[in-house]
């Protein structure tokens, strides 16, 4: 599978690792009841879980309540390892628009059990992505306005400044653990204002200067 990264030659990119952070707002770890991390927290989504903009979020079978994350993300351009925080966004080949999907009520009986919560957030369709917009073309990541709505009622309205680890920070420690490789996509966590969704809502979600996704809830 692979990502368009809008270029003047419309480039495409193969997936690679699909890295995700958990609570990376202090809002989100709120509501979620925790306090704010001391270290990023990281989990993985498959690519098989990745639909393009348009497409059908499916609801998986064993789960009551679905819930909407609307995120930043990253491709990464290049292969790297240990990078230090000052030269982590050479590593960056774009930005676009993520949700991260997860089956809020599978997630918390696997908490709760202390076991891993892969099925909650690697289910099929549960990383909805954008094309990328090339790197280049956004000034600051980190000053973007970032909203979600539910048949057209907002829910999510934020902004990428919240983030408790900035995109250098998040690559850097990333790349300590493993190695980075083109293709591979960062979710940066997402804001307070996560929610249940059901069979027909429709989900619009979109980041300024960035773009936007359009899905409905099957």
């Amino acid at each position: 599978m692979s990502v368009a990264l809008l270029t003047p030659t419309n480039t495409r990119v193969r997936i690679n690792t699909i890295f995700c952070l958990g609570q990376n707002y202090a809002e989100h770890a709120k509501e979620m009841g925790s306090s704010a991390p001391a270290a990023p927290i990281i989990f993985l989504k498959p690519s098989s879980a990745v639909i393009g903009n348009g497409e059908d979020i499916v609801m998986p079978p064993g789960s009551l309540n679905v819930n909407h994350e609307v995120e930043l993300t990253v491709l990464i351009g290049k292969t790297g390892k240990n990078i230090p925080p000052a030269e982590a966004y050479e590593y960056v080949a774009g930005y676009g628009v993520g949700l991260d999907m997860t089956c809020r009520d599978i997630q918390l009986e696997a908490k709760r059990a202390g076991h891993p919560w892969t099925i909650a957030k690697g289910f099929d369709t549960s990383a909805p992505l954008s094309p990328f917009v090339a790197a280049g073309t956004v000034p600051d990541p980190h000053a973007l306005e970032i909203t979600l709505s539910v048949n057209g009622t907002v829910r999510q309205h934020s902004t990428t400044a919240n983030m408790i680890f900035r995109i250098d920070t998040i690559i850097a420690f990333l790349s300590t653990i493993f190695t980075l490789t083109e293709g591979d996509i960062i979710y940066t966590g997402t804001p307070e204002g996560v929610g249940q969704v059901r069979s027909g809502d429709i989900i619009d979600a979109s980041i300024g200067g960035i773009g936007s996704l359009h899905h409905r809830v099957h």
